[in-house]
């Protein structure tokens, strides 16, 4: 999974690059990738150069919550439609989220997406495990496992859109990468069917962040946390984002229905942040 290269276009940074090419100042310091790094680019009157690459002025004004790539003729929205829109976001913490019709898939009003990700995966204590990421998205899971040690994650992610949202968002990792040194396996496929070809009890740990319910119910499944207990190893602990959706209009107890049947499935469960925590028992319960 190659990085797409280039830099990445905000409305504000846009709108900083304008200013100081107004000043008449010759140079302008910032982060072109979403607060990773800081760099100098020089301003010139059809446009800058990014690390040594011409990229021209954009055409028009920029939207708000919209993130733009260069794509050989000009500046287009980090976003596909092929059935539902999937937007690359950004957010005031740097690390973006993205959107599938609108609807936000990570957090971003209280805390960073980044360091959301990194609370849940210090859950499962990844250093030396071999770890299921059952739901891949932008792979911030999969970032934070790399780089708490752990030796082997093997991440699924079915939607080839969001897929080519993290060739080009700079947070995602890229198995490709010397960081990842062979560690991140990441494939296209859906966990729902893909998790029965797995090994028996192959897995140390596990995160499941799946879409709602509503969309993806058979994440949700008795069968499909039979499977989960299947790969894993006894005593090896699961972190399920599940959310609270619809918990104040239906009374729906999303996460308490997921905690039952995760019990049935041969686990331990409990509450704990936005979802449940859990560990495998014994033998797998058929």
């Amino acid at each position: 999974m190659a990085r797409l290269p280039g830099p990445l276009l905000t409305r504000e940074s846009a709108a900083a690059l304008h200013a100081a090419r107004r000043r008449g100042e010759a140079s302008w310091q910032g982060s072109l990738d979403l607060g990773r790094s800081e760099e100098t680019v020089a301003l010139r009157d059809d446009g800058f150069l990014w690390r040594g690459e011409p990229r021209p002025w954009p055409e028009g004004p920029l939207k708000e919550r919209t993130l733009y790539h260069f794509d050989g003729v000009g500046w287009a929205p980090v976003q596909r439609f092929s059935g539902s829109l999937i937007k690359l976001v950004p957010s005031a913490w740097g690390p973006p989220t993205f959107e599938i019709d609108g609807i936000k898939m990570l957090p971003t009003a209280r805390v960073s997406p980044w360091d959301d990700a990194a609370a849940k995966v210090a859950l499962v204590e990844p250093r030396g495990r071999r770890l299921l990421d059952c739901c891949g998205g932008l792979g911030y899971y999969a970032a934070h496992a790399l780089a708490a040690g752990a030796a082997e994650v093997r991440s699924f992610e079915k939607n080839p859109d969001v897929l080519w949202l993290r060739r080009l968002n700079p947070w995602s990792p890229d198995p490709d990468e010397p960081a990842a040194a062979g560690r991140l396996v990441l494939t296209r496929g859906d966990i729902a069917s893909a998790i029965t070809t797995l090994p028996d009890g192959h897995f140390d740990a596990a995160l499941h962040d799946p879409p709602r319910f509503g969309i993806a119910g058979e994440l949700y499944s008795l069968a499909f946390y039979r499977q989960l207990a299947r790969v894993l190893k006894p005593g090896a602990p699961l972190f399920h984002y599940t959310g609270s959706p619809n918990a104040k209009t239906s009374g729906r107890d999303v996460p308490g229905e997921v905690l039952r049947r995760l019990e049935q499935a041969g686990f331990r469960a409990e509450r704990r942040l936005d979802g449940v925590f859990a560990r495998r028992l014994g033998p797998h319960r058929r």
